[in-house]
């Protein structure tokens, strides 16, 4: 039997272990989102709408932004660069099985997990206190699910090519901690990116950082076509996972563990 499936069920179940430290984040969570939502419809106060954001959407974006954060995550992921840099990547490329793979299944399992601890909740909270822009299309709910699953499997390859760096940097701590910075501005996260300068926006399309968070939150909010949005995170996954496969390949045929 593939060990594939397995993974994602123990990906689950290993995040599903540690209740009080999502307890802990979801409140964490809420708190950023309450702050973030309060600057943003202060600044829609004074102008009514913004690159075609009203406070409803406004307020949509940040609370699925919220929630997305966790199932999608753009720091805190250093295992790979861990076993890379204690030498125990040796033991998971002698197992019968394709470690890419492996681990994009338990990071599947994880990020199930998080939709269910981390994104319902926060979601549901917003609608409590603040106006939601619900999908007006049924068919909006299956494009998002797809979507949100493209978009963990994009942030996936990002994250492996970044701990795959271990291989020829042995830390890879600055270059992930980089990218935590950056990465929540480029992808959507902080302020819509259609409020954006029109070069920059220009430029990130060619990148997959929208993918992450801002594809998600505008097929969702009805912004863009579903069907091109779901094709350009395709893109950017199958292209990132190709590249991370040549990248693990060159770093394991000139892995050098320490002390033997």
């Amino acid at each position: 039997m593939s060990p594939y499936p397995q993974l994602v069920i123990a990906g689950f179940r290993r995040y599903a272990t540690y209740r009080q430290a999502a307890l802990a984040g979801l409140t964490t969570n809420v708190v950023f989102g309450l702050l973030r939502a309060a600057v943003l419809v202060a600044v829609l106060a004074e102008r009514p709408v913004v690159a075609g954001y009203d406070v409803a959407a406004a307020v949509t974006f940040v609370w699925l932004g919220q929630g997305l954060l966790t199932v999608v995550v753009l720091w805190g992921d250093t295992e790979l660069a861990t076993r890379i840099r204690t030498g125990d990547v040796v033991v998971d490329l002698g197992r019968p099985w394709d470690l890419q793979a492996a681990l994009l299944a338990t990071d599947l399992g994880r990020a199930g997990f998080a939709v269910l601890a981390r994104l319902v909740p926060p979601v549901v909270f917003g609608a409590l206190f603040f106006p939601i822009r619900w999908p007006e299309r049924p068919a909006t709910w299956a494009f998002f699910a797809a979507s949100v699953v493209l978009g963990v499997v994009v942030s996936f390859g990002v994250r492996f090519l970044l701990n795959a760096s271990a291989f020829w940097l042995l830390d890879a701590r600055g270059v992930l901690a980089v990218w935590g910075v950056v990465g929540g501005v480029l992808s959507g996260l902080l302020v819509p990116l259609a409020w954006f300068p029109g070069w920059a926006r220009t430029a990130l399309a060619f990148t997959p950082a929208p993918s992450l968070f801002q594809t998600p939150i505008d097929v969702f909010l009805e912004r863009s076509a579903p069907l091109g949005a779901l094709a350009g995170q395709a893109f950017w996954a199958v292209l990132l996972l190709a590249v991370g496969r040549v990248v693990l390949h060159r770093g394991s045929k000139r892995l050098v563990v320490q002390g033997g």
